[in-house]
């Protein structure tokens, strides 16, 4: 496998973890583009990132920590979701978010996110601690979940409440997800993109979405289909099978940066 495929089969992922650190699509692919830029620029860090994931995201915290990045196709007009983003990021370490998310969504080990953030394993720990002091002193909200496997379901309730949060109803298909948002509005939704009677759950959340601004959490197998870099992509997004974990720092993510719209 060339470099350059060696590379390409991690930036999904990465562009994941840059969208869920800076709030927005359009800033984190900014960042991953300087990135790239950088590894041309120098063949020597563009072995090192080929080999190693952790190099990868290590090579993007040097650019992520250097500050602003032009954005290309930038304007003066600012969503939502980038609004309540850049408002609540002034608020928080950089280094907390960044530990919490490379030890859960991107599952490196305690050791691989030292490497990346230039800290001890000991670090992390107290980094992850501090970020879900800071994150989980969240007010609790209703959460909508639309997944078709009932254990599944069940799992996502449990944690839901678990975390103090208040379940409004679970949806299996796309037309009753919209019955249920129609009669309880949710302040969160956890979505599923392949439903039971072959809807989908990326229709489903599109429809809710007409309603008003909610955050969203796609939990899927097939992430594949929602990172394509062809379309507007989400925020947040949790690979099946999901360490509960992953789960529960994508929900304080999306509730710390308040409504977001993902599609």
């Amino acid at each position: 496998m060339s470099v350059s495929d060696q590379i390409s089969v991690q930036l999904p992922y990465l562009r994941r973890y840059a969208r869920a650190l800076t709030g927005s699509q359009h800033s984190g692919d900014a960042y991953v583009r300087a990135t790239l830029e950088a590894a041309l620029a120098d063949k020597e860090l563009r072995n090192a990132i080929a080999g190693s994931r952790a190099a990868l995201y290590a090579a993007f915290t040097r650019i992520w920590s250097t500050g602003h990045v032009e954005e290309l196709g930038a304007t003066n007009e600012i969503g939502t979701h980038e609004t309540a983003a850049q408002s609540r990021l002034a608020n928080v370490a950089p280094t907390h978010r960044q530990a919490l998310l490379l030890t859960t969504v991107e599952e490196f080990s305690h050791e691989e996110a030292g490497e990346i953030l230039d800290v001890s394993a000991g670090d992390v720990d107290d980094l992850v601690a501090q970020a879900i002091e800071e994150i989980e002193s969240e007010s609790t909200t209703d959460v909508l979940i639309i997944e078709d496997e009932p254990l599944i379901s069940m799992q996502l309730e449990g944690l839901v409440s678990d975390l103090g949060h208040n379940v409004v109803g679970t949806a299996a298909t796309h037309a009753q997800a919209v019955e249920l948002f129609e009669r309880q509005r949710a302040g969160l939704v956890l979505a599923d993109i392949q439903l039971a009677d072959g809807s989908s759950g990326i229709e489903a959340v599109e429809d809710l979405l007409k309603f008003g601004d909610v955050p969203v959490i796609f939990i899927t197998a097939y992430p594949e289909r929602l990172l394509t870099g062809q379309r507007p992509e989400p925020t947040y997004l949790v690979t099946k099978p999901f360490q509960e974990a992953t789960v529960r720092a994508a929900i304080s993510q999306a509730l710390f940066f308040g409504s977001s719209r993902p599609l």
